[in-house]
């Protein structure tokens, strides 16, 4: 049985052919309009485009935002043109097969589960480091989603009391100081007290700061700039700071470190853990959570969306066979 997977971002719009295996066989892309209607539209060309070439059954759509515990309404997506939206319903109409939604980082982890880094845990926690931190819960295999399907906002702990403003209205949050944004935000910060320690840098953000990303930063680190390796340091004591708060509230086996940042790891991962490990409560006298990359990549998103559709359209078989 062949799905669709649809990993629907704020810039793309990705739809993938994926296997039992979690093999993508194939993949269309399209740019993310803006409009509410021009959205769902780029989904059906780009779902239409992979199935014309495929046999395919269902599809699933990874989305980022919040998605209602039925999984059938977008309720809010911060990116999206969605607002309490019927969106499974609506799509299903105009493909003509089961349509299901999940929250992006739920799919990536249910993928990650199924078929990569965290295969096999009964606990597992995914931390999604991108622009800002996306997060997923896995109990015994199943996404825990609370009681109104946005569980957890990892990235919306408050870990520095009063610091950096975030979009979501509060000051401090988690994601402020660990994320690709944080970073480019760090290195800028380092740059106004310290201008001629990273002449790259400086020549860049004297141009214009918005030049200072979070990927440049990272560069720069992986050629040996001081300031940058200093923001990235910056980062991996955040990493490690949030990842303790997490083990002390959910006690997983497993982390996944997954998103943009995470193709850093080599970076920051190492430093992070030790963090971790010499601020978990109970430090020194219990068992530490593996902290791994995640191994699906971008996929991840697609792959989980497309494994959740498979499911769903297994169990909608079994209900009909046992009707009839």
């Amino acid at each position: 049985m062949l799905t669709v997977g649809v990993d629907i971002g704020g810039t793309s719009v990705r739809a993938g052919v994926v296997d039992p295996r979690g093999s993508v066989l194939d993949t269309s892309r399209a740019p993310t309009p803006a409009g509410e209607r021009a959205l769902e539209d780029a989904i059906v060309a780009a779902v239409e485009e992979v199935a014309d070439r495929h046999a395919v059954t269902a599809v699933g759509l990874a989305v980022a935002g919040f998605i209602a515990p039925d999984l059938r309404t977008v309720r809010f997506a911060p990116h999206l043109a969605w607002r309490q939206a019927d969106v499974a319903d609506r799509m299903s109409d105009r493909l003509g097969m089961p349509v299901v939604l999940e929250h992006d980082a739920n799919a990536a982890a249910l993928a990650e589960h199924r078929f990569g880094a965290a295969r096999g845990a009964k606990t597992a926690v995914l931390v999604a480091i991108g622009t800002g931190i996306g997060a997923a819960l896995l109990l015994n295999g199943e996404v825990f989603r609370g009681a109104h399907g946005v569980a957890p906002e990892l990235g919306h702990l408050r870990v520095v009391p009063d610091g950096r403003p975030c979009p979501c209205g509060k000051n401090g949050c988690w994601e402020r100081y660990c994320s690709g944004t944080a970073l480019s935000a760090t290195a800028v910060e380092l740059l106004a007290k310290h201008p001629g320690v990273s002449t790259v840098l400086a020549r860049e953000a004297a141009g214009d700061s918005r030049a200072v990303t979070g990927r440049r930063v990272a560069g720069a680190a992986r050629d040996g700039d001081p300031l940058a390796k200093r923001a990235m340091a910056d980062l991996a004591r955040w990493l490690g700071e949030g990842l303790a708060l997490v083990a002390d509230v959910y006690d997983p086996e497993v982390i996944v470190i997954g998103g943009g940042v995470s193709t850093s790891a080599p970076l920051f991962l190492d430093d992070a853990r030790e963090r971790y490990a010499s601020v978990v409560t109970g430090a020194g006298h219990r068992p530490l959570a593996r902290i791994r990359t995640a191994q699906l990549g971008d996929d991840a998103g697609i792959v989980g969306a497309a494994t959740l559709a498979r499911e769903m359209a297994a169990s909608m078989t079994r209900n009909h066979s046992r009707r009839s």
